[in-house]
């Protein structure tokens, strides 16, 4: 395997020159420059990035923590976050927590092990802040993404959560609806609190009373637990509409109600976070605030690189970027 001597020898230059090619710091000629590339080429010489990173003290790498890559949410964030890391030079680890902190903090130390030059995170809950400590101590910096977290100052990038569980629950009144039930995310979550906020709000400003035991708690994940949607059946008086608080919640809740025989929307309509991709772009069916996913990815990513590259100084405050949700009227609602 060839090394950096071989290339030198090869094109007729000092080692140092080679590697100033490489790390593109120096000045070097281009005529030099471009001799060195073809015998690099000539070689298969692969730079060691592991050398490379340890001089330059960057990796040129970031981590992207995510509850569930699975989830056309999360799935597009992701594709935001690639693609502007690469357009900055960056490549992108990708890591799924489950939600569950202990599995996060495993990353989180793979992410010091490897040096990472900084993580953009979707907490798993208000229990991540202990493992976000762990960056703080080895001064990674981190975006956080969708979800804040009590107690972290950090850039966030998140949505409108209130106002969208307000908008769609508003929609849901104005059709009639004033028995309306909400399967949300676990309350350690802050998407989860902020929706239910907005649920709550809806209602009392038009005088329809909050029921606690209308509001069920689940993991957002695909394993709900089926027994949620028996229990808003089973009351007196039923339901009318479901309130979702995200999009693998919502599909769930439909396979519940049809395990009952009932339908959507014609028995019980049905509201929701996000949408479903691929499919509502197929047959769109569900009544959505939409989030501006893409967005949510490139904004957190150029937040992080601007803070990997703060110079000498007082680093900037904690900035705080609140994107707004669109809501679509399709047919799960009734109109």
């Amino acid at each position: 395997m060839a090394n950096i001597s071989d290339v030198a020898r090869l094109a007729g230059v000092s080692p140092m020159t080679v590697s100033r090619v490489i790390n593109h710091s120096g000045h070097v000629k281009e005529e030099t420059r471009l001799r060195v590339l073809r015998a690099m080429k000539e070689l298969n010489y692969v730079p060691n990035d592991l050398a490379r990173s340890l001089v330059r003290r960057r990796t040129d790498t970031l981590a992207l923590i995510v509850p569930d890559i699975t989830n056309p949410f999360f799935t597009t964030v992701a594709r935001g976050t690639e693609d502007t890391a690469r357009k900055n030079d960056f490549r992108v680890v990708l890591c799924n927590s489950d939600e569950d902190p202990a599995k996060e903090l495993e990353y989180i130390r793979m992410c010091v092990s490897i040096r990472v030059d900084g993580v953009i995170i979707a907490a798993a809950g208000d229990g991540s802040r202990k493992n976000l400590e762990l960056l703080d101590s080895f001064e990674i910096p981190y975006v956080l993404v969708d979800r804040k977290v009590d107690g972290v100052q950090a850039d966030v990038v998140t949505g409108d959560s209130r106002m969208g569980a307000f908008q769609l629950v508003k929609h849901l009144i104005d059709l009639g609806h004033r028995d309306i039930a909400m399967i949300t995310g676990f309350l350690t979550t802050s998407t989860a609190r902020e929706r239910r906020d907005g649920y709550r709000r809806a209602l009392e400003e038009h005088g329809i009373p909050f029921r606690e035991a209308w509001v069920k708690e689940t993991s957002y994940m695909r394993n709900m637990d089926f027994t949620l949607v028996e229990q808003l059946l089973d009351c007196t008086p039923r339901p009318t509409a479901i309130f979702a608080a995200n999009n693998f919640l919502a599909v769930q809740v439909i396979r519940g109600l049809r395990h009952r025989g009932l339908r959507v929307p014609e028995d019980m309509a049905v509201v929701c976070f996000d949408d479903v991709d691929p499919y509502s772009l197929v047959e769109p069916f569900l009544t959505v605030a939409s989030q501006p996913a893409y967005n949510f990815g490139t904004i957190a990513t150029q937040l992080l690189i601007e803070r990997i590259e703060h110079g000498e100084g007082p680093a900037p405050s904690p900035r705080s970027i609140v994107l707004q949700p669109e809501v679509i009227i399709r047919k799960s609602s009734g109109h």
